[in-house]
């Protein structure tokens, strides 16, 4: 088994192949999703769709895909996860890629809640509407590639996606401190916290997740969520909902089929858990 780590998409991607060529394989292709699915690249094509000003746009086949896989946890998380926050992202200062962000930024025009939609390979923003693919890019790509046979287990940054029965994920609170050890095998698992990407505004501090219903940055009292789920896309909606849920997260992530165990830190240490539904 080769393990190869390297930088893309504004995280750490850690594949796990058979051979080397598989390895350099999954770069080339995670190098191809960046060019295409980052907001900070002018070129890119979500670059295009967000100046697209209103009309409908044509899109790629892997664009389309990650779309309709950003409609489906939106519907599924009641709006909760939106790639549409791309504007407040970027009012609040998150302008550039995190690594070269000042701690201290001006705040910029804020945003109200806007929309978007997509159909049939085209999509359309109302209003100001920005997308910011984030960590759904970053999900779908783990999928993608677990998925095409290229990888046993793939992870970028808190994202992961194993078609291994035998993976076990060791997680960590934003100290590095373990706080459990969650058998993954074939399927996902995603990391969400307010406590990595941070930075300070004029009018205070902000981090990178944006809430929907305010376009603000994430008040919570559940400072880090982990989710296992089937897909990793699922698994990052699934840990973003919880933590924006705040003190219903748990009760919530309960209540959802598509959830197999949240893993929740309270922003005084406390870790709180559902079920393994697959243990059980």
């Amino acid at each position: 088994m080769i393990v190869d780590i390297f930088p893309a998409m504004g995280t750490t991607f850690e594949a796990h192949t058979a051979t080397g060529v598989e390895a350099v394989a999954i770069r080339h292709r995670v190098a191809r999703f960046e060019q295409r699915f980052s907001r900070f690249l002018a070129t890119s094509e979500l670059s295009q769709i967000n100046s697209s000003e209103g009309s409908w746009h044509a899109v790629s086949e892997p664009m389309s895909r990650v779309l309709d896989a950003a409609a489906m946890v939106k519907d599924r998380t009641g709006g909760l996860v939106d790639i549409g926050v791309g504007a407040a992202v970027v009012s609040w200062g998150y302008t550039v890629p995190f690594d070269d962000l000042p701690s201290s930024v001006a705040l910029g025009s804020l945003v109200s809640a806007t929309g978007w939609q997509a159909c049939d390979g085209t999509v359309r923003l109302d209003g100001r509407t920005k997308l910011d693919l984030g960590g759904i890019a970053k999900g779908w790509a783990c999928d993608e590639i677990v998925e095409s046979g290229m990888a046993q287990m793939v992870s970028a940054g808190g994202d992961l996606r194993s078609s291994d029965p035998d993976v076990i994920v060791e997680v960590v609170d934003h100290f590095n401190n373990p706080i459990a050890d969650i058998h993954v095998g074939r399927g996902a698992l995603a990391t969400s916290s307010t406590m990595k990407r941070r930075w300070t505004t004029d009018v205070g501090g902000a981090n990178h997740l944006i809430d929907p219903r305010t376009m603000r940055p994430v008040k919570s009292p559940i400072t880090q969520a982990t989710v296992v789920a089937e897909t990793a896309v699922e698994a990052e909606a699934g840990a973003k909902a919880v933590l924006l849920q705040g003190v219903d997260g748990l009760a919530w992530a309960d209540r959802q089929p598509w959830i197999r165990q949240a893993v929740a830190v309270w922003h005084d240490g406390s870790v709180y858990a559902t079920k393994d539904r697959q243990a059980a």
